[in-house]
């Protein structure tokens, strides 16, 4: 079946250049009216912003400039009243706006922590709320949050990053498990590309197999009728792959074995991976743990 976006609305925060611009081409040329959010100053629109928006045009696409800012929950709000009226709907949030202050954690300031989290988490869940309760009236919504290898495994010099970024899962978590009875995805994209936040840092053979376009396909399939959720998608290069979080069986300990050298111990069967499994919510886990302890004590425990 072929993905397509008539009739849909959607918002693509940071989209005036690298990652952002190429999302908001691939939802137009596809069908979508596309919001074209990138930061402005004293409320006008950037110029990259309104370049992307002529490109969108010169291929007959339809779409609009915003200069929210994303760390402003008032403005995000603007943001997507604006393209109800224009439009009537917001069907579609890619959350792809975002900076960086790298540094070692000992050299970080705290501010430099905190502006790097309002950013990414803050800016992501203001624009997430602002969509929210359109997408429940309507029971429908695609919202993709933009993650990184940065969160999910760790980068050196990005404390901050990493940490605005591990926090998209579980904002993605929680939205999933809420939107689900009306028909709101929500799931991560964990790109890597070219882009100006990665000038310097790649070999140039690399950087031009990185090209921001390779990464965009997965957007186009996060956002669609047919997409799935709770998905953490990686892109890159051409190639797409799928992060799992899953816990593994564990290790009942009695009263008596109940001492960290009986951890130590069974580390091995503890932690062994084979027996991982994804769990469907935090509660999931509190079932799994009283289970194993009532069998122990052949205690029934009727939830």
């Amino acid at each position: 079946m072929a993905v397509e976006f008539h009739g849909r609305v959607a918002i693509v925060t940071g989209a005036g250049s690298g990652l952002g611009r190429c999302h908001a081409l691939g939802l137009a040329a596809r069908g979508a009216k596309v919001v074209v959010n990138d930061l402005g100053q004293n409320g006008a629109p950037s110029e990259s912003a309104l370049k992307v928006v002529e490109e969108i045009r010169a291929r007959g696409g339809v779409a609009m400039a915003d200069a929210a800012d994303v760390a402003d929950f008032e403005q995000t709000s603007a943001m997507a009243a604006h393209a109800e009226k224009e439009w009537g709907r917001v069907d579609i949030l890619v959350n792809n706006a975002g900076v960086l202050r790298d540094k070692t954690f000992a050299k970080m300031e705290m501010a430099e922590f905190e502006f790097v989290v309002r950013v990414h988490l803050i800016g992501s869940a203001n624009c997430a709320r602002a969509v929210w309760n359109g997408m429940r009236e309507r029971n429908y919504g695609r919202i993709v949050l933009t993650s990184s290898a940065s969160g999910i495994y760790g980068n050196f010099g990005q404390s901050n990053y990493g940490a605005a970024k591990a926090g998209m899962i579980g904002l993605m978590n929680v939205l999933h498990l809420e939107g689900a009875k009306n028909d709101i995805r929500v799931n991560i994209l964990a790109p890597t590309a070219r882009t100006a936040m990665t000038e310097g840092l790649l070999p140039p053979p690399a950087a031009e197999l990185l090209a921001p376009e390779t990464v965009t396909p997965a957007v186009l399939f996060l956002a669609s009728d047919e997409a799935p959720s709770r998905v953490i998608l990686g892109a890159g290069a051409g190639t797409f792959a799928v992060t799992h979080i899953a816990e593994t069986a564990g290790v009942y300990l009695g009263d008596a074995e109940r001492t960290p050298e009986t951890i130590a111990a069974r580390w091995a069967e503890i932690a062994d991976p084979a027996s991982a499994r994804p769990l469907r919510d935090a509660f999931g886990q509190t079932q799994k743990f009283v289970a194993a302890a009532a069998a122990a004590k052949g205690v029934s425990i009727d939830w």
